[in-house]
């Protein structure tokens, strides 16, 4: 729809982003589906590829204190009683940059009742050979200090075949369990020895995963990597940096509609509901700024 999303072309890859969420609403290789996508019109169905901030995933209960006041945010999974995936997600967002395989999208997220800063938020999107590439930045241009955490939301697409065919590879040594019932995080666990352990690949099958995981392998550049590969011999990899220390894994489970369609793989800057815990939250000063990095590539 013109007016309300981009088109991006290099080579054999594709994508579309769309100002709802900044979201990326599409993303192809020679034809193939490497996300989860959705329609040009509408609400964003499960979050598909927005960008979570100022906080990702759960707070509880959508109330925190910061800097010796209190602040309420929207709880929009009533359900369990949270604040999910931050205040982006709602705020209107615009193109401030276009080429035929590069574009800027901007939104504000003022101070207020939910947040204590004045946030500028930026997310470029660019094909290469190499794939999609990505960062946000977030700008404190406010007078305040101001948490802050941030996670792209993609769910990935190996092939044809049932995501349980899926083998995947997730270089992580520990994860972040969680209550059965609020998915509110309760202590750190280690992988050895239970379904979560994924450090050499291999198949799904039926483990449902919703979880965030940290003390990642990296190489000596700092990368990180997830791969999920369809039996079929295509797949696709997640790549980012050292300034995500934890990354949400989420089989895509629903109880209701369309169930498993991709896996959700999310680098955060911190984990769940850390604006209560804050562990690994960042925390801007007026005029500081943050940015982080991702990658998004064809395997196969």
């Amino acid at each position: 729809m013109p007016g309300t999303e981009v088109h991006l072309a290099h080579g054999p890859y594709s994508a579309v982003v769309t100002l709802r969420g900044g979201a990326l609403r599409e993303l192809r290789h020679g034809g193939r589906d490497l996300v989860v996508g959705f329609g040009p019109e509408g609400a964003v169905p499960d979050y598909r590829g927005v960008i979570c901030a100022p906080w990702p995933n759960r707070l509880a209960d959508g109330t925190y204190a910061y800097a010796g006041r209190s602040y309420a945010a929207a709880v929009n999974e009533p359900e369990r009683g949270a604040a999910l995936h931050g205040l982006a997600i709602h705020a209107s967002w615009d193109a401030l940059e276009t080429a035929p395989d590069r574009a800027v999208l901007g939104c504000r997220i003022p101070a207020g009742p939910a947040y204590p800063g004045d946030l500028d938020l930026a997310v470029t999107y660019s094909l290469s050979d190499d794939g999609l590439h990505a960062t946000v930045r977030a700008v404190n241009t406010g007078t305040a200090a101001a948490p802050y955490g941030v996670c792209p939301h993609p769910y990935l697409v190996a092939g044809p075949a049932p995501l349980d065919d899926w083998s995947l590879e997730l270089p992580a040594a520990a994860y972040l369990d969680v209550t059965p019932d609020r998915l509110l995080p309760v202590g750190m666990r280690q992988v050895d020895g239970n379904p979560f352990d994924f450090r050499s690949p291999r198949r799904l099958g039926p483990v449902k995963i919703d979880h965030a995981f940290t003390e990642i392998a990296r190489e000596a550049s700092g990368m990180a990597r997830v791969r999920v590969m369809d039996p079929s011999g295509t797949g696709v990899e997640l790549e980012w940096g050292t300034e995500w220390p934890w990354v949400q894994v989420h089989t895509a489970d629903k109880p209701v509609g369309p169930d498993r369609l991709g896996l959700a793989v999310e680098p955060m800057t911190c984990p769940p509901d850390a604006f209560h815990s804050g562990t690994d939250l960042v925390h801007l000063q007026p005029g500081q700024s943050q940015a982080a990095s991702w990658t998004i590539r064809a395997l196969g």
